[in-house]
């Protein structure tokens, strides 16, 4: 990589230099998915051909590998491509973000908050905060990725170290811990359920609770933010000494009068935005409550992508206008235009991608080799710390080709909740192992909804950045975090520890 001082230490430097360099040798990553899309419609043939099939292990249906290169298969193949692109959900996602946030930064607010950071930050303590931030925003649906991990680059470029170390810190709080916080999410619900339905197999009375991995969380809260700054300072930050490419540092001087005017105006507009929410969310029947008057079901959410286009472009609007910069709609609409241009690249990508994703989902693949997987993890007849280990090991290699927590876990759930309550251990545990491996690949899976998005961002400070880049940089916070949370699993079963309010480690069978 031309424009990346990278100092060789050691064999793990070594190793990883090797990897980035082979996985870059790879075809461009659009090329690379397109490869990818037509491997698996090749694959979808061959498995038809020798019948490759699974017994779904909740409806009991027979799943069998539909050929993508028959009539029908083509047929869908062909009238469907469009939807694909269009209807992939990170697409949309990221573009209404951009907008907003596109704004924003065009306007100069968010390098006026950088600035502000920076030299109000010590920089010990700067990569925790990355990560754990990163962490916590899984409480937000997506913000992470369109949010904090290109700032995170930007506030690092600006101190004057890699934006690639800085991208990455986020990166592993965002995604790769993903099972961590300390607020409950739209997630634990969702897994909840799905997790009580498993559990109904043995015992029709069992609920599982959306808080049943809560205290497990928030101890995991903290050690995923320790080990990613670990890995970020030890490992990750040695390979990329100095960024010498094209992309300019934002300034850290202090801010101006005028600067400061523009930052108390938007931070106006801020409080305005929160006085709305709260009053739409405090009261039991407020108008941004959901249906059911609950708040992770609310529109406030569910669509905070939705506000954080409103927020974040009101806020740079006021800014601008406040600076000069914006002295009417017509310079608000051509930055707005703007910031689009910059996912030119990401948009390409997210095309063949789709494509990937989709056909991959179509053919049954994905769904026989999760299902086949657990069938012969089960056959292994292993104790409990093996037997979760492996677990871990195998939701961790499922995510790399089923990017859905909530897709793999109603796969899973009916095959490992009955087994774990068999061996007298509860559903909730069963969900934590589930969990923590579902977390630990996915900033190494090219399954993972966003990883396009991560690839557009590295290319932003070199356009020679490919899978080989991510994956050689994330690697390392996969294998440590894997092992932490490997360990802190054995601690918690040994001692006994509670997983959750009124969730436990042991399960005894009706009699």
């Amino acid at each position: 990589m031309a424009q990346n001082t990278i100092k060789k230490r050691n064999f793990i430097d070594l190793f990883l230099n090797v990897l980035e360099k082979g996985g870059n040798a790879l075809p461009h990553p659009a090329t690379l998915f397109a490869l990818m899309a037509l491997s698996v419609l090749l694959l979808s043939v061959v498995g038809s051909w020798l019948n490759w099939h699974a017994l779904h292990p909740a409806t009991g249906n027979i799943i069998e590998t539909v050929n993508l290169l028959s009539k029908e298969g083509l047929n869908r193949v062909i009238t469907e491509m469009v939807p694909n692109f269009t209807d992939f959900a990170p697409l949309g996602i990221v573009l209404v973000a951009m907008l907003g946030i596109g704004l924003a930064e065009a306007s100069g607010l968010i390098g006026a908050f950088i600035r502000i950071l920076v030299l109000s930050s010590h920089k010990k303590i700067l990569t925790f905060v990355i990560v754990f931030a990163g962490i916590m925003s899984n409480m937000a649906s997506d913000i992470g990725y369109v949010l904090l991990i290109p700032l995170g680059g930007v506030i690092f470029h600006a101190m004057g170290r890699h934006p690639y170390i800085g991208m990455a810190a986020a990166f592993a709080g965002v995604s790769g811990g993903f099972s961590a916080n300390l607020i409950i999410g739209t997630i634990d619900p969702l897994l909840a359920g799905l997790s009580e339905e498993a559990a109904h197999i043995l015992d029709p009375t069992y609920h599982v609770n959306p808080t049943a991995n809560y205290y497990f969380m928030v101890v995991s809260t903290f050690l995923i933010a320790g080990l990613g700054t670990w890995v970020t300072e030890k490992i990750v930050a040695p390979r990329f000494v100095s960024y010498t490419g094209s992309v300019p540092r934002e300034t850290i001087d202090p801010l101006t009068a005028v600067e400061k005017k523009g930052l108390l105006w938007s931070l106006g507009v801020l409080a305005v935005w929160l006085v709305i929410i709260l009053w739409g969310v405090l009261p039991a029947d407020g108008m941004l409550r959901g249906a059911n008057g609950g708040l992770l079901s609310s529109p406030v959410i569910k669509g905070i992508i939705t506000f954080l286009f409103l927020i974040a472009g009101t806020m740079g609007i006021a800014y601008g206008v406040v600076n000069g910069l914006f002295k009417n709609d017509t310079d608000v609409a051509n930055k707005m235009g703007d910031s689009l241009k910059t996912l030119a690249g990401y948009i390409v990508l997210v095309f063949f991608a789709a494509q990937f994703v989709a056909y991959f989902k179509w053919s049954n693949l994905g769904v026989i080799m999760a299902i086949t997987g657990a069938d012969v993890l089960i056959e292994a007849k292993l104790g409990l710390v093996p037997l979760m280990i492996l677990f871990i090991i195998f939701a961790a290699l499922i995510n790399l080709i089923m990017g859905s927590a909530s897709a793999k876990w109603a796969i899973m759930a009916p095959v490992f909740i009955p087994i774990f309550m068999l061996l007298g251990y509860s559903p909730e545990l069963s969900q934590a192992v589930y969990r923590v491996g579902d977390s630990v690949t996915n900033i190494i899976s090219p399954m993972m909804s966003y990883f396009a998005l991560i690839i557009a961002f590295f290319q932003k400070y070199d356009n020679k950045a490919g899978l080989g880049t991510i994956i050689s940089t994330m690697i390392p916070y996969s294998i440590v975090f894997f092992i932490g949370w490997s360990i802190l699993l054995i601690i918690w079963i040994s001692f006994g520890i509670p997983l959750g309010p009124g969730a436990g480690l042991y399960y005894a069978i009706p009699q």
